[in-house]
């Protein structure tokens, strides 16, 4: 372009030069008419190219136009605007666009050729100083400020500075790209206001190298300021393991997002609980994981404390109940080709000392009793507490000889009085023997074996054994004649609910309902819920029998709503074989829609057990959620429960077990169990529920340490639906017995 522009400078002058030289010759010659027709000639002969010229021209002049109008419409569309000072002239050329970003026109700069310093916000005016340093020097600077629109308001300004140096290397002018990224800051304000002020821990680690930490982060591990951890090593927080493991699972290619616990090393030294999600991200153009968390540690605590106490007595320090048969179904799993024995102990006449010098000097017996038995046993098995004064002795690998030796040396070492207080006291125990297999092929035959064998034990006059025999006692005829009565006890109508209320311990407004099964014998009488429902998980009629209490209670439900009872739930116990049934959603969520009841009244109450599946238990809960059922953990302690699943079930209420609010009275641990669960209930936002309430002093400690839902005897013990009726109707539920 530049070249044609200059053959059509030359040739106009060419042009010119020949007209000038023609009119010349014709004024020196007036004589000679043939110049003047040369002249003429010329004329009529560019006539043709000076068009021509001039339409290439315009074709230049529109091109140029349409080309600024381009710039125009971007520069507009992108908010930007362009500065450029020239300082040799101190002038300055500014586009239009200044007045979008600036809230002036570019004429008012013009006029006022220091108002670019007054827009300036004043803490950031020390910005430009060293930014006018730097292109002092020819350095390209970015930099970001705040100016003040006339209208008060704050912008934020990004400016990118090109200085220009003469052939001297002098620096002469400069010019500037002017945009508006205050919507980017106000976002990565309140991005960093979020990630400063949580107080959970958020980190970015790239090349194994910690590149940022927030404040929660770095005070965690034991920091006074970022500085001590950015730029450090994550194998020094972090162990090698941990860091190869998120290393792998990013390499994969689909990689997601992990969830883990782990142990962080503080600076100096001590290990931290933590728990951590992490996320692949690319952090200043690279790429970087990014790790948020939070300190678990007092967590973990409370967890391994509840842990122990679900598998540990809490006063002799044994293992416990539960323990026992995890270990005794263990044992039975690996050595099925090896004689086992299991002995139940029973200490004799125990109750009299607990009556007559006081629950305090019983403790300290029991402790006394648990660690002869320890001593006694030693290495060839384990001692664990029953609850009271029952004890439970494994001996692995062993035979009937070997059995009776132990059993012998438990009554030899017993014979010797205990001292308490300056005071001897005799105890003797009763020892009930079962032989795996000749006795029993599971945990609980081989228990309740044991159990019937040592109450043969005592009525033989007590302090000595006996081993289990078939033909002791008729308790296997009556298991028999029970399983025979319980598959006809449905059809011939001898079930029965009896109802038990849930009583707020603040305000006394009864807050729910419980429904409780029974069977009235038509020979035995009422028989026991503790009794028939191991026999009916046994042999598989919990199902059936299950689905009938469901429907009784809802339907029972639905009356007391149509007595204007709306605002609480009935609560129904649901086993793990009920649990397990494909059809149980399906059948409850029939039944609602059948009786016409709403889901938030009614409320499942289930075992801990329902942990050993738990990813199946989870769909299964997340379902009867989405009917709007209540779910709660029944007998909550007496079971395994590790925190981080139980927190992410969608569980509403904890039910402390009787045994534990037993405690509360009955044993010097103080209520130490029933504390902890409320506390730990509290924590995750689980609503927690007191059962087998009897007492006033198990009333105050429960309301002291903020428990608000209580349920036992001291209330109402399990009463009809006709008692029930009017208990509701004269109360309007309210439970006029408890002291607010």
């Amino acid at each position: 372009m530049r070249t044609q522009h200059i053959h059509f400078k030359y040739n106009w002058m060419l042009i010119f030069c020949l007209i000038m030289l023609s009119e010349l010759a014709a004024i020196i010659f007036p004589s000679i008419k043939i110049i003047k027709f040369a002249s003429l000639f010329i004329l009529i002969g560019i006539l043709p190219f000076v068009i021509f010229s001039l339409k290439e021209m315009k074709r230049k002049e529109d091109e140029l136009r349409l080309s600024k109008l381009k710039l125009k419409n971007i520069f507009d569309t992108l908010d930007i605007a362009i500065w450029s000072h020239d300082l040799k002239s101190d002038s300055l050329l500014i586009t239009p666009g200044i007045e979008k970003l600036y809230g002036y026109s570019y004429i008012d700069f013009y006029k006022d050729l220091n108002l670019w310093k007054k827009v300036i916000y004043p803490d950031d005016l020390e910005i430009l100083d060293a930014r006018a340093q730097k292109l002092a020097k020819g350095e390209t600077v970015t930099n970001e400020y705040r100016i003040i629109r006339p209208d008060g308001e704050v912008r934020w300004i990004q400016d990118r500075g090109f200085p220009t140096l003469d052939n001297k290397g002098k620096f002469v002018d400069f010019n500037s790209v002017l945009f508006d990224i205050t919507d980017r800051k106000e976002s990565e304000d309140r991005y960093r206001s979020l990630v400063e002020m949580t107080p959970d821990i958020i980190a970015v680690v790239s090349r194994e190298k910690v590149e940022y930490i927030n404040e929660a982060g770095w005070k965690l591990v034991g920091a006074e300021s970022p500085d001590e951890v950015i730029g450090q090593s994550a194998l020094k927080f972090a162990s090698s393991n941990i860091i190869n493991s998120i290393r792998a699972n990013f390499e994969k290619p689909n990689h997601n997002r992990i969830r883990f616990e782990f142990q962080v090393k503080r600076l100096d030294g001590e290990p931290i609980d933590v728990e951590m999600a992490a996320n692949y991200i690319f952090y200043e153009g690279r790429s970087a994981i990014q790790v948020v968390g939070r300190d678990i540690t007092e967590r973990k605590k409370a967890e391994k404390t509840i842990q122990y106490m679900a598998f540990f007595d809490s006063l002799t320090g044994l293992p416990n109940r539960n323990q026992f048969r995890n270990h005794l179904n263990e044992v039975l799993t690996k050595q099925v080709d090896k004689m086992l024995a299991v002995l139940f102990i029973d200490l004799d006449r125990f109750k009299i000392i607990n009556d007559t010098k006081g629950h305090t000097v019983g403790d300290f017996i029991l402790k006394k009793v648990a660690n002869r038995l320890a001593d006694t046993v030693s290495s060839e098995g384990i001692v664990s507490r029953q609850g009271g004064d029952e004890f439970i002795i494994l001996l692995d690998d062993t035979d009937k000889e070997n059995a009776t030796r132990v059993a012998q040396q438990i009554l030899t070492e017993f014979s010797n009085p205990l001292e308490v207080n300056n005071q001897e006291f005799f105890v003797t125990p009763s020892i009930g023997i079962s032989l795996y297999p000749l006795d029993g092929m599971d945990v609980e035959t081989l228990i309740k074996n044991a159990d019937t064998a040592m109450y043969q034990a005592k009525e033989r006059g007590k302090n000595n054994f006996r081993f289990y025999s078939s033909n002791l006692n008729g308790i296997s005829v009556r298991k028999m004649e029970l399983e025979n009565g319980l598959r006809k006890a449905l059809e011939k109508n001898q079930l029965m609910l009896h109802y038990q209320p849930q009583v707020s311990l603040t305000t006394g407004e009864l807050v729910g309902i419980e429904a409780l099964i029974r069977w009235q014998h038509p020979e035995h009488g009422l028989i026991p819920p503790s009794e028939f429902i191991p026999l009916a998980e046994e042999t598989g009629l919990i199902v059936p029998i299950g689905k009938w209490v469901l429907r009784e209670a809802c339907k029972q439900r639905k009356i007391w709503e149509s007595f204007g009872f709306h605002n609480f739930p009935i609560a129904v116990n649901v086993s793990v074989r009920q649990f397990e049934d494909d059809h149980l959603i399906d059948y409850i969520s029939e039944l609602l829609n059948e009786i016409g009841l709403a889901g938030c009244q009614l409320e499942l109450e289930i075992t801990e057990s329902i942990m050993q599946n738990l990813e199946n238990s989870i769909i299964i809960l997340n379902q009867l959620k989405d009917l709007g059922v209540l779910l709660s953990i029944d007998d909550f302690g007496t079971g395994y429960s590790s925190l981080s699943y139980l927190k992410h079930l969608p569980i509403d209420k904890i039910k402390i077990d009787k045994s534990f609010v037993d405690d509360i009275i009955y044993h010097s641990n103080q209520g130490i169990m029933v504390k902890t669960i409320i506390d730990m209930g509290i924590n995750l936002n689980f609503a927690v529920i007191a059962e087998g309430i009897e007492t006033d002093e198990q009333l105050h400690f429960l309301k002291e340490n903020e428990c608000k839902i209580g349920q036992g005897y001291f209330f109402s013990k399990p009463i009809s639906s006709e008692q029930m009726d009017e208990y509701l109707l004269t109360t309007q539920g309210k439970f006029s017995g408890i002291p607010i």
